[in-house]
């Protein structure tokens, strides 16, 4: 028993690191669970059904149900069959985790096409495909009068997106997008009592531990922060019975280590006012001030905090 108990539950990309984790959670809290993943490299390339086929080995000796699923979550017919997946093998769905995604970085003068396009479909499209199935389903539950109790969609973003990285435009383009497609798809789907919010997870997987991220503490009764497995309780939550769950929709929010952030999303700043049409050269005097008066963007003002440390270590 527990907050999830009776729930059916897709997860993309939930063969390793904080997919994995998902699944387990949600296993543990007592949903029954659609392990889906390619089984492909961090640059997406590849296939190997093993790993997900291990997460479904691993939640049936805890006394679980799972079963796999391989389907690319960027392929339309393969979404559906995904979602369909979970209907046949469990009798309905409640909560579809998008997770999958891969990484092809590259500064934006040597990025190719090829690497543009496919960090975009595994993310975007790969966000948009089963959340479009499994709302048409939910919809076709509720036009029916047999709403589906509990629906919710989690998608992921990341900061890359949030905040901006180097080296990730196409990577951050797909996960600011997941972020402007969660606001709107919650407010869409509300009527059909669906919830969708989203995480930006900050963990070591295979994807970030070439940037050294949070390295694993030599003591192992240390909490370890940096621990993929630390990022499935928020996503849990809001995909389980909680009453206090099903009012949470069109939110982001950063998970790491035991960090919970609500993030707040665009807020207009400075502004000015000449009701009337502006002439172009009478901008000189108005756009520089209200940049003089608008806080950094956030990545660039911790980039400089960085630097200053840095300069101010060195002067020591």
């Amino acid at each position: 028993m527990g907050i999830c108990d009776g729930k059916v539950v897709i997860i993309t990309g939930a063969g390793r690191g904080v997919g994995r984790g998902h699944a387990i959670e949600f296993a543990r809290q007592g949903a029954k669970v659609v392990v889906n993943d390619l089984g492909g490299e961090a640059d997406g390339t590849g296939a190997d059904r093993t790993p997900a086929q291990h997460v479904v080995e691993e939640i049936r000796a805890m006394g679980g149900e799972a079963v796999s699923n391989g389907d690319d979550v960027s392929d339309w017919e393969g979404s559906q069959r995904l979602v369909n997946t979970a209907i046949e093998s469990f009798g309905e769905l409640h909560v579809v985790v998008n997770n999958a995604g891969i990484l092809r970085d590259r500064m934006l003068t040597n990025m190719t096409e090829h690497e543009w396009d496919s960090v975009i479909k595994v993310h975007l499209k790969g966000t948009f495909a089963p959340a479009r199935w499994a709302s048409a389903y939910w919809r076709e539950q509720f036009k029916a009068g047999t709403p589906v109790e509990g629906a919710a969609i989690i998608n992921t973003s990341s900061t890359s997106g949030l905040f901006g990285n180097q080296g990730q435009t196409n990577y951050g383009a797909a996960k600011a997008g997941i972020g402007s497609f969660t606001i709107i798809a919650s407010q869409e789907l509300a009527r059909f009592g669906v919830t969708v919010n989203a995480i930006s997870p900050g963990a070591r997987t295979r994807m970030t531990e070439s940037l050294g991220f949070s390295r694993k503490p030599e003591d192992a009764a240390e909490f370890d922060s940096g621990h993929a497995d630390n990022i499935a309780p928020t996503v849990v939550w809001l995909g389980s019975n909680e009453p206090a769950a099903r009012a949470v929709t069109g939110r982001i929010f950063l998970v790491n280590g035991g960090n919970i952030n609500c993030m707040e999303g665009w807020e207009a700043g400075p502004g000015v006012s000449k009701h009337d049409r502006w002439d172009p050269a009478e901008l000189t005097d108005v756009i520089p001030g209200l940049v003089e008066q608008a806080a950094e963007n956030v990545m660039v003002a911790r980039q400089k905090e960085r630097a200053a440390r840095r300069a101010a270590q060195q002067a020591e």
